[in-house]
């Protein structure tokens, strides 16, 4: 029987400078998807808890002090601590920062980037890192390419218009189940992309989670971005 990870951190420390202006006065995980009401972050606080997570840290950057106000008027489904760092430790030592604020070091952990607005079982993906003893397990995407795609034959010919095709490529999703052990193998300071996940991949410690089909995920990171989950969840009924 897996045991499923109850606690997770969320990264949401981003400058979000290819949002402006809606985070000149907001980090990025307090903007809000037009027609909900709810900033990135409501939402994911949300899934998190619907997947059985009861503790969550939240890593916190620029206008930190916007998303602790919120966090202290919300009324939220699990407990959340906030974490600031003093100076800047790059991508890897800020996640060790905030894990190492998990109430249980001895279990396994979810994490997400904040601008992160999916919707799939967290349970499932845990399930799959344990059945493969990962030490790490990202979520794979598949985007869809901005840009419309032109096929053609072996002559040259043009055959068919594919509007925004799904990308030949899976992405990192930024969302991710770690083992306990993980935390001690992230840097203090640096990019654990660049360190601690190539070692792992060489060791055949790395898992990838390819997200289900049909499953929502959009990484917010524009404007045009904001407006196309907006109408993609409203298309969705959600």
């Amino acid at each position: 029987m897996h045991t499923y990870p109850t606690q997770a951190v969320i990264l949401a420390g981003g400058q979000g400078s290819r949002l402006r202006p809606y985070t000149d006065d907001r980090p990025k995980p307090m903007v809000e998807i037009p027609g909900t009401g709810t900033p990135i972050i409501g939402h994911q606080l949300s899934w998190l808890a619907a997947e059985g997570v009861t503790d969550a840290v939240v890593s916190c950057g620029h206008l930190a002090e916007v998303l602790q106000e919120w966090l202290e008027e919300a009324v939220l489904p699990l407990r959340v601590t906030t974490v600031v760092e003093t100076e800047p430790l790059g991508r890897g030592g800020g996640l060790r920062y905030a894990a190492e604020r998990l109430p249980d070091a001895d279990q396994p952990w979810y994490a997400t980037n904040g601008d992160i607005w999916t919707r799939f079982s967290l349970r499932e993906m845990a399930a799959f890192h344990a059945e493969r003893d990962a030490t790490a397990t990202l979520a794979l995407a598949r985007p869809r390419i901005p840009w419309g795609a032109v096929e053609t034959d072996a002559f040259g010919h043009i055959t068919d218009f594919i509007e925004s095709p799904p990308s030949p490529y899976l992405i990192n999703a930024g969302v991710y189940v770690f083992s306990p052990a993980f935390t001690k193998l992230l840097p203090d300071r640096g990019d654990h992309e660049r360190t601690t996940f190539p070692r792992l991949a060489r060791e055949r410690r790395l898992a990838g989670y390819p997200l289900p089909n049909g499953a929502y995920w959009r990484a917010i990171d524009t404007a045009k971005d904001l407006t196309e989950a907006a109408r993609e969840l409203g298309a969705h009924g959600s």
